[in-house]
This record gives C-alpha cells, sequence and structure tokens, in this order.
C-alpha cells in the first residue's frame, strides 16, 4: 500500500467527521454568503483546526472566491484544500541532515508515542542507507532504555546505552563518541520528557546540548517534539509549553489514523509556526513518513485523487 492511501485512509475519522459535516454544510446552500462562512468556520473550529486558524482560512477563502468569481458552494472544498496546504508548506517541512554525522533530538512527555517514533525515524533512515547510532538519553525509566534497545533491533541502527539514572548528558557523549568511531550518518537522542518539571527538563536538555554543541560544533541538528494527535487542542497547548522550554525545529505528529482530530497540524502549524515534520498513520514500522503539506491536504479535503 503506498503511504498516499495510507494516509487517506489513516485520515478517515477526521474526514468522516470535520470534512463529512462541511461537506453536507455545503449541500444546504445555494450562494456562498457570509452565513455559509460563519458555519464553515464553526465546524473546522470543532474539527480542532483552532480559532485562529479557521478564521484565518475563511479570510483567505473569502478573498479566493471573489478573485476566482467562484459561486458555487459545491467548488469550496478544493480551495479549502489549497489553502491548507499553503499554511503547512510555509518554512518548508524538511529534515536538515547534510553533515555527518547530524543529530536529531527527541522530546515529547511519557504515553504519546516517543520512543516508537525515535525507531520507525531510525528504520527510515536505515532504509536510505544511513547507519544511525541511537542514545538511550531517557535513562529516567528502564522501561525506555529497555523499549529502544528492541526498537534498535527492528531498524538496524547502533545504540549507546547505560543504566536506569544515569546521567543523559554522559550517555550522549558516549553515542556522539561511537557515532564518530564507527561513521555513523545520524544520531538520534531520546529524552525524559518531564513537562511538569519544566526547571529539571530545561536543565537536563540544556545539558545535553552543551555536550553536543561541544563535541560537534558544526553538526546540523533537529529538535523534534513528538504530540499525539488524539489529543487535539491539548496538543497544541503542549508544543507551546515545550517550545518556551527549549527550541524546537520540528513535530513528529502520531496516531493520526486513530483521532478525527486530524485537524490539529494545521493548528500547530498555524498558531506556533513550528513545521510538521512527520507523521504516524499506524502501528507498522513503515507507517511514520516525512510530512508532506500537499499529499495530507489531499488526503483530507479532497475526495477523489486528483
Amino acid at each position: 500500500m503506498g503511504f498516499f492511501k495510507k494516509l487517506k485512509d489513516g485520515l478517515k475519522k477526521t474526514r468522516d467527521s470535520v470534512v463529512g459535516q462541511i461537506d453536507s454544510m455545503l449541500q444546504t446552500f445555494t450562494v456562498i454568503d457570509d452565513e455559509l462562512f460563519d458555519e464553515l468556520e464553526e465546524l473546522l473550529v470543532m474539527g480542532d483546526v483552532g480559532v485562529e486558524t479557521a478564521n484565518k482560512i475563511c479570510g483567505m477563502l473569502r478573498v479566493r472566491v471573489r478573485e476566482k468569481g467562484i459561486t458555487k458552494p459545491a467548488k469550496i472544498m478544493n480551495e479549502i484544500a489549497e489553502i491548507s496546504a499553503e499554511i503547512l508548506s510555509q518554512d518548508g517541512n524538511e529534515m536538515v541532515l547534510n553533515t555527518k554525522p547530524s543529530i536529531i533530538l527527541v522530546i515529547g512527555v511519557n504515553g504519546v508515542g516517543k520512543t516508537t517514533s525515535i525507531g520507525k525515524i531510525a528504520n527510515y533512515y536505515r532504509e536510505q542507507g544511513k547507519k544511525v547510532t541511537l542514545a538511550a538519553a531517557d535513562t529516567f525509566r528502564a522501561a525506555a532504555i529497555d523499549q529502544l534497545k528492541i526498537w534498535a533491533d527492528r531498524s538496524g541502527a547502533d545504540i549507546v546505552a547505560q543504566g536506569e539514572g544515569s546521567d543523559p548528558a554522559a550517555v550522549v557523549f558516549d553515542a556522539i563518541s561511537s557515532a564518530k568511531a564507527k561513521g555513523s550518518d545520524i544520531i538520534i537522542v531520546d529524552t525524559a520528557g518531564r513537562l511538569h518539571n519544566k526547571k529539571h527538563l530545561m536543565d537536563e536538555l540544556s545539558k545535553i546540548r552543551r555536550v553536543i554543541d561541544r563535541e560537534l560544533p558544526d553538526a546540523d541538528k533537529e529538535a523534534l517534539l513528538v504530540l499525539d494527535a488524539t489529543t487535539g487542542q491539548n496538543a497544541v497547548n503542549q508544543a507551546a509549553e515545550f517550545a518556551k522550554a527549549t527550541g524546537i525545529t520540528g513535530i513528529v505528529l502520531t496516531k493520526l489514523d486513530g483521532t478525527a482530530k486530524g485537524g490539529v497540524v494545521l493548528a500547530i502549524k498555524d498558531t506556533l509556526g513550528i513545521p510538521v515534520k512527520f507523521i504516524g498513520v499506524g502501528e507498522k514500522i513503515d507507517d511514520l513518513q516525512p510530512f508532506d503539506p500537499l499529499e495530507f491536504s489531499k488526503a483530507l479535503f479532497v475526495k477523489e485523487e486528483q
């Protein structure tokens, strides 16, 4: 199954819920007027797109309807898909990993699928022929270290780990040394995400970053925040909190296939300005893929592949 088909299937709950309601609403109108835009905005907000973003989409849509001379409500859905793709494409969604080694710092609270996402990202780059080293720097939980070892085996990545309670920065130092010695292309660092104790989180991440900056001063660095799409607007709030605590270059959005809240992708990008870089639409090892704004918007808003 191609990833577009997986994506379309994975977004079915959101499409049936949000887009289905918008489609039904449009069929009740014979003209495009203020009442239609008011109802559309309300349905977008209910679909976890967020108030600000829903207002922005409707504002852009009004301009397009006027400029293109669109008179039939049924024609609006394709325009919404194009606007969605534009919003999601701003600032770029590509990972920047051109140096050898490059490093990816992965952050996220327990339960969002952080360790699983690391394993799937490792597998994605391994399939591209890259040599990957995992750093088990979530030393707060022994289960996280054990789980990462399993994913290292599955993906064919190297792993550097110490025991529970070890200094995370020391693990990262060892992983960088190992990656240099073995000629790894990419180092992926698992970190403990304890958002309820932001000072501890900040101190730990700052220490890890100092080690990375000292040992790999010229390396390309990405900091990815893993969020659970099923939490809807709470994912936006979580992203805002983490963004205050530490620099984030991108979002990994998991569990899109299990939720009707897929509209949250737009809210995250538009309100926080953080690009989505990977999305997950299933349990399999290859069900996490780089985010494509155009494909996402088509899969969400357009009924048939075009």
